[in-house]
């Protein structure tokens, strides 16, 4: 009986496939099977050197990791030319005739794995009737195209996390499924080329969940568009709420303009605040863009949506850049309109022409050029130039370092409120690039960098004190005066007697601002007035504002 492993490289060391779990749980008795994971920082070496005691090591293949995966697989080769690499997974389902043409692959299987790789274990090495399975003989390639689909009502009753240490759980991001397909044909997106969706039996889905629950603690849900049904979307989330931890949190990529009034009013009524984290991939806010990519979104509707339940839930919000008839300044209309909603996290993404996308198929119509490796990015098309895109960079960068790591929301938001918050990120981002590697860097050296420019560009001392503000209240213990604002030492004095405050066992920063803080801090409201901001720190939590009549009491 062969020795089989199931493996891949994943992107994190906390990440968990879900393929490889399904694939073991359903064959595990037909052979000789095992599962482990890498991750795609591991040395080819160490990973080959781990593998090459087995007859056939399987990788599941995605963009993020094929890269690497083929350079293990040329090490395994290296060390114990008997051992078969066999590839699957979304990166070898498409365009597949190069990677089959490496000496260090013996097989794909093309498309959905559990039928084929059944077939394959059972009847291996006798391959010739596995469906979708590509394979060498003689110098030949062969082909074995069917069609196949997989019933997943055949998952009923089975936990492909059942064979992973429970104690391993709770420090790692648990996959689940509870349908596969999605009914939106979206042209830059795998998931459209499968418009069918299939629901795991609700039984075995509310099981898995309750063990997920109870071991893991980070719960992310794959289905491309989880609100589809709003029964079935409510009977989840009233699941999740019988039986959820204090620190579990889920995480579901929901369609926001089709999410039903029950729903919003079932998590208002009923959902802990941050409980559940929405991606919402907005992509773009011009609906030329979104027909050219065979995509329908009301932006009305979907910012109703999330203004609606910003209380309650985390939102993560997606923009792509280098849709098609989408020019400069309509990516930055797109961003600012998106930004408005100020989410806690704005992803701002660059097309990308994965294999077997109709985008990437008809990439000619817009002279687009993109990078051949993966991640197959944008290089430039009709609508944005080279010089274009590497200016967005720069905003993706400084969005990236200040907004969605949180280092300045106030001044940030008030930016997007009276100014272009596009030009203003893409200004900060080449700023910060020209004196720091975006990968490398201090806080403070972040701060200094936000201040110098805010200062040398806008002529309004309240988005220097809400920068301050920021810069403080990020901080556990008292910082240096990096902005020179505060009021000297005898004057903080004087204050910190008058209001009472106790200064044995806390520390203050206090400068003056010209704007109500009262207001501001309750309201989210800029009144022009002579003020003073005190930020109290403990040690402990990160800097507080006090507002001068709490001081009081």
């Amino acid at each position: 009986m062969p020795k089989i492993l199931l493996t891949t490289l994943n992107a994190k060391y906390i990440h968990l496939n879900l393929a490889i779990r399904i694939l073991y749980d359903l064959n595990r008795e037909k052979g000789d099977l095992d599962f482990c994971e890498f991750t795609i920082k591991n040395d080819p070496l160490d990973v080959a050197k781990a593998c090459i005691a087995y007859d056939v090591v399987c990788f599941s293949c995605y963009i993020w990791n094929i890269t690497q995966t083929l350079a293990v697989a040329k090490a395994i080769k290296s060390l114990n030319p008997a051992t078969k690499v066999l590839l699957g997974g979304p990166e070898v389902s498409y365009e597949w005739e190069p990677v089959i043409a490496n000496d260090h692959v013996d097989y794909l299987i093309i498309g959905e794995g559990e039928i084929p790789f059944e077939q394959f274990i059972s009847n291996y090495p006798d391959v010739s009737h596995v469906a979708n399975l590509v394979s060498k003989s003689e110098g030949q390639i062969h082909y074995n195209k069917q069609q196949v689909q997989f019933d997943v009502a055949l998952l009923a009753d089975r936990n492909p996390y059942q064979y992973d240490p429970v104690e391993e759980l709770h420090n790692k991001v648990c996959y689940i499924e509870t349908s596969r397909g999605c009914p939106y044909k979206c042209e830059f997106c795998l998931a459209s080329l499968d418009n069918k969706v299939r629901y795991l039996p609700m039984d075995t889905i509310k099981t898995n969940l309750h063990y997920l629950m109870q071991h893991g603690r980070t719960i992310k849900f794959l289905d491309r568009t989880f609100n589809i049904k709003k029964d079935f979307t409510i009977d989840l989330f009233g699941f999740i709420l019988e039986h959820y931890r204090k620190e579990n949190v889920f995480q579901f990529e929901i369609t926001a303009d089709i999410v039903h009034p029950d729903i919003i009013k079932f998590v208002n009524e009923k959902v802990p605040k941050n409980l559940f984290r929405f991606e919402i991939g907005i992509q773009t806010v011009n609906k030329e863009s979104n027909l050219a990519v065979s995509r329908k979104q009301n932006f009305d509707k979907t910012a109703s949506v999330i203004k609606q339940l910003d209380d309650k839930i985390e939102m993560h919000l997606d923009l792509i850049v280098g849709l098609p008839l989408e020019y400069l300044e309509d990516l930055k209309y797109s961003f600012e309109q998106t930004f408005k909603l100020h989410p806690p996290e704005l992803q701002l993404g660059f097309l990308k022409f994965l294999k077997g996308t109709p985008v990437r198929e008809k990439y000619e119509q817009y002279d687009y050029v993109f990078d051949p490796e993966p991640p197959y990015q944008i290089i430039r098309s009709k609508f944005l130039s080279e010089e274009d895109l590497y200016h967005i960079t720069l905003a993706e960068h400084a969005l990236e370092i200040y907004w969605n790591k949180k280092r300045a929301f106030h001044a940030l938001k008030y930016l997007s409120e009276n100014y272009s918050i596009f030009d203003a990120l893409m200004g900060l981002g080449k700023s910060f690039g020209a004196l720091y590697p975006f990968h490398k860097y201090t806080l403070k050296q972040v701060y200094e960098v936000a201040f110098a420019y805010f200062k040398d560009h806008f002529d309004d001392p309240v988005l220097l004190e809400l920068l301050a503000l920021d810069y403080y209240t990020f901080y556990k213990v008292k910082p240096q005066d990096l902005f020179l604002l505060e009021i000297d030492k005898v004057a903080r004095f004087e204050k910190i007697e008058q209001l009472g405050l106790n200064h044995h066992k806390y520390r203050y920063a206090i400068y003056p601002v010209h704007f109500n803080v009262i207001q501001y801090l309750d309201l989210g409201i800029i009144t022009p007035e002579e003020d003073l901001m005190i930020v109290q720190f403990d040690g402990v939590h990160a800097g507080r504002v006090l507002q001068e009549y709490e001081a009081l009491l």
